[in-house]
């Protein structure tokens, strides 16, 4: 099964845009929460929450479509009476990961709407897609491609990884070392299918990298360990930044944010002194 150096961008693309987006949002919420430990989700997180839904489902619907009419696609067409075989089973691989992404984004939106879905559905969803995924790059066809093995099996530790943290999840929902962990590994997949595009399918034209030298095989996996070391560098720049936004946005409000507690405390102390003092009045009439 070719891997065109386009496809594996673009596939590489989509998980590292969530996995930034996660690195700056997650951040974000722990330190809010941190800062209030009673309050409860408001209105704009399950918002949030619908939105990374409906792109997660957008970007599949639009890799299903983009696999199966391209030219050189099936058309949905997945066996062939005339040549009684297969028709483009790559095509059909991908088709079938993107279709479980799409279900987990669908699945995301109505955990959110007034249907009242049981807490952790999206997260069991996508925990379903990424182990769906990994099963999918772990039995395809790499023929006598063994490098082309090596770097998928590498690909299949950070998807198993993020499936596990996300079932995880659907029992500690909110926990932030999960949440940590299951952005790292998006980034690890989105910065990896990059490097398997320039491996495997050079931009520039040519052939891949040589299948049979084990030399390959040991800085292949070096350089899996590097792109690991900058996810996390990725993710701890961005954790710091959100620690700064967050602190910014707190010295700048903060001053209203006092006066605002400082005038509800005096109407509380006010209510409960006149509360106090009018029976003494009554007794004091009789």
């Amino acid at each position: 099964m070719p891997t065109s150096f386009l496809g594996s961008a673009l596939r590489g693309t989509f998980f590292f845009i969530f996995g930034l987006w996660w690195s700056v949002r997650y951040p974000l919420k722990y330190l809010r929460r941190k800062a209030d430990a009673e309050s409860q989700p408001s209105y704009g997180v399950q918002r949030v929450e619908v939105f990374e839904g409906a792109v997660k489902a957008f970007f599949a619907l639009a890799g299903i479509l983009v696999e199966q009419f391209v030219p050189a696609g099936p058309h949905l067409q997945l066996y062939s009476p005339k040549t009684h075989s297969w028709m483009d089973l790559t095509h059909w691989h991908y088709t079938t990961m993107y279709l479980f992404f799409l279900l987990s984004g669908i699945v995301d939106v109505v955990s959110h709407s007034p249907l009242k879905l049981p807490l952790g559905l999206d997260r069991l969803s996508l925990s379903v897609a990424l182990f769906i995924e990994g099963l999918l790059f772990c039995f395809r066809d790499y023929s006598d491609a063994v490098l082309d093995h090596h770097l998928h099996s590498l690909l299949a530790m950070a998807i198993f990884a993020g499936a596990l943290c996300a079932l995880l999840e659907v029992f500690h929902r909110d926990h932030i070392i999960l949440e940590t962990f299951r952005t790292s590994s998006f980034l690890l997949q989105g910065s990896w299918l990059w490097q398997i595009g320039f491996v495997l399918s050079p931009p520039w034209g040519g052939p891949g990298w040589d299948q049979t030298d084990r030399s390959n095989f040991t800085f292949l996996t070096m350089c899996f360990c590097w792109h690991y070391a900058g996810a996390l560098a990725v993710l701890a720049a961005n954790s710091a930044a959100s620690h700064c936004c967050n602190e910014s946005c707190q010295l700048k409000f903060g001053d209203i944010d006092v006066e605002l507690d400082c005038s509800m405390c005096i109407r509380k102390g006010n209510k409960s002194s006149s509360g106090a003092l009018l029976p003494e009045s009554a007794s004091d009439d009789k």
